[in-house]
């Protein structure tokens, strides 16, 4: 077990309203009554297919967007309670994209100054030198102090917009998918890093990811999302060990294997992801569940808890 409690969302909702047609909208519930612990110096991973709500939750963590209902408390404190630039110190993100997420026109010195310039750093004069230190420890050489994005790798790229977050040292990290962009060699020097740098600055991370792989390595728990819902969450190892919501098991079954004997994975799951304008009644993953029973279409299960692990599922009330 990690440390204490640093961030707590409860109950967290998200509704969007989307249009329908000539002068019609309709309501887009994107997060539904998300709860999670995030403790001090782990790493809490969110994984789900596209739409599932992940990226929304972190969005609503960052302060990038409202909740429509819910809380999130961080330090013990609403995060609505703290302003922008104390709320900017304290959580920092990684975005998916590093040739989007730097500006052409900076260089790197200036791209990872300017939280330092934002924040008021107290101490202007030693501030390129902390700046160099920060290059360093990210594995920047210092050659690249006045180079441009554009002169870069995709993964140097990448190390600028994590030095960029780190620099005034943040209590948290939101990284949504850090190393989706990447090629698969550099996708595990990033993750390497990110491990060596949370162990040396003392670092908490929420890590959003669709890759089992990547978060496998990387994550302390997982939380799994199933549109909008939290379905399943555990320690990492006891849920790659025993997933026991249906739809974790089917996404533990879609895993490529470098062994070709074993060829393509056949998961269980059937269907599509349903239209979340239109959810389905009662539980809403029954429509692609293998093992869906006649309650499944009406109730939708309430949670239940084992120790470290909470799940959504009838199959484990049956």
């Amino acid at each position: 077990m990690s440390g204490q409690v640093v961030l707590e969302v409860r109950d967290l909702q998200r509704d969007f309203s989307i249009s329908a047609g000539a002068f019609k909208k309709a309501k887009l519930r994107a997060v539904t009554q998300v709860s999670l612990d995030v403790r001090e110096g782990e790493t809490l991973a969110i994984v789900g297919e596209s739409g599932s709500g992940k990226s929304t939750v972190a969005r609503m963590i960052l302060g990038l967007l409202e909740p429509t209902a819910g809380e999130i408390t961080l330090g013990g404190k609403p995060l609505s309670a703290y302003g922008r630039l104390e709320r900017g110190a304290l959580l920092q993100p990684i975005f998916q994209d590093p040739y989007a997420s730097l500006n052409p026109r900076k260089s790197v010195g200036s791209i990872i100054t300017l939280p330092l310039v934002i924040n008021g750093d107290p101490e202007p004069r030693t501030r390129k030198a902390r700046v160099l230190e920060m290059m360093q420890r990210v594995g920047l050489p210092e050659r690249l102090y006045h180079s441009y994005p554009s002169q870069l790798s995709g993964g140097q790229r990448q190390r600028v917009a994590i030095a960029r977050a780190l620099i005034n040292r943040p209590k948290i990290v939101i990284c949504d998918e850090p190393t989706s962009a990447l090629d698969v060699s550099v996708q595990a020097q990033i993750l390497n890093l990110l491990q060596d740098l949370q162990e040396q600055l003392g670092l908490t991370y929420v890590f959003i990811s669709h890759n089992l792989a990547v978060v496998q390595h990387i994550a302390t728990r997982v939380a799994i999302m199933y549109l909008g819902q939290v379905v399943e969450e555990a320690p990492t190892q006891a849920l790659f060990d025993d997933p026991r919501h249906p739809y974790t098991q089917a996404l533990l079954e879609a895993v490529l294997t470098p062994d070709p004997r074993l060829g393509v994975p056949d998961p269980s799951i059937r269907g599509d992801f349903p239209n979340p304008i239109d959810p389905p009644s009662g539980c809403p993953f029954h429509p692609r569940c293998p093992h869906s029973m006649a309650i499944c279409e009406d109730v939708d299960p309430a949670e239940t808890r084992d120790g470290e692990r909470r799940a959504r599922c009838h199959l484990l009330t049956a």
